[in-house]
């Protein structure tokens, strides 16, 4: 029987400057969509796809955020907390101790989207992981630039045309798919990392020149809230769908 990742780690120390004025009060995943925060949205997902255990790093209101989640009792959650802020991928490297040496999901703490069918971005990117096997270090999940009607967004890769998934990054932002905000990573890729404060960016690159970096594109509705405008229209939208009994 395939064994399931079930730990996950949510970026959630950021200053999250662009949403302002709504982050000088709150932490950047607390932000409220279709009436809740969003990172409560991606822990029911992530209690949907049998995750039993979340780290999240603290950093900007991170007293806020640990009395929010201290909360919730449907998932074990983990504070990894930063004195100084060390960006993405400094602040995951922190966090390694608490997740252990198994494949584990990262989620940024302000992604937003809904899953089409039964299946969660989640469950299938684990599938994807348990398929391709020691091929792979890092896949991202990747929403098509095409299908971004609310926020907009840049095309950050394509697929190389292997068939397996493999992609590759597009420096020129022209690419077909963005990323979602959303993967699945084993610990190994953390190797020879620097420490201190660097970016998830560099890690990426290293699996993408190692070719054991992969795509999966998402199947439903993503979307990028960094402003106060795409936070609106978002919000127009899913509200919407609430009050006619439909949550996206």
């Amino acid at each position: 029987m395939t064994e399931m990742i079930d730990t996950a780690f949510i970026l959630a120390a950021g200053f999250g400057k662009r949403l302002r004025p709504y982050t000088d009060t709150l932490p950047k995943p607390m932000v409220p969509v279709a009436g809740k925060a969003v990172i409560d949205h991606i822990l029911e997902k992530l209690v949907k796809s049998g995750v039993q255990r979340v780290v999240v790093n603290l950093h900007h209101k991170g007293d806020v955020l640990k009395e929010h989640l201290s909360k919730r009792q449907d998932i074990e959650i983990i504070f990894s907390e930063e004195e100084e802020l060390l960006e993405t991928g400094g602040g995951i490297q922190h966090g390694l101790p608490l997740i252990g040496d198994k494949p584990f999901f990262i989620v940024n703490g302000d992604a937003f989207w809904d899953d089409a069918g039964s299946d969660t971005a989640f469950t299938r990117l684990s599938d994807m992981w348990v398929n391709l096997g020691d091929k792979v270090d890092l896949i991202l999940l990747l929403q098509p630039v095409s299908e971004m009607k609310l926020t907009k967004g840049v095309g950050d890769y394509d697929f190389v045309e292997d068939g397996e998934g493999r992609i590759t990054r597009d420096k020129s932002q022209k690419g077909d798919y963005m990323f979602a905000g959303v993967r699945v990573c084993h610990p190994r890729l953390f190797d020879g990392a620097p420490g201190g404060r660097y970016s998830f960016l560099h890690l990426m690159d290293k699996a993408d020149e190692l070719q054991k970096l992969y795509g999966l594109e998402h199947k439903g509705g993503w979307h990028h809230i960094s402003t106060p405008e795409e936070l609106k229209a978002v919000e127009e939208v899913y509200t919407s769908g609430m009050e006619n009994g439909t949550e996206g």
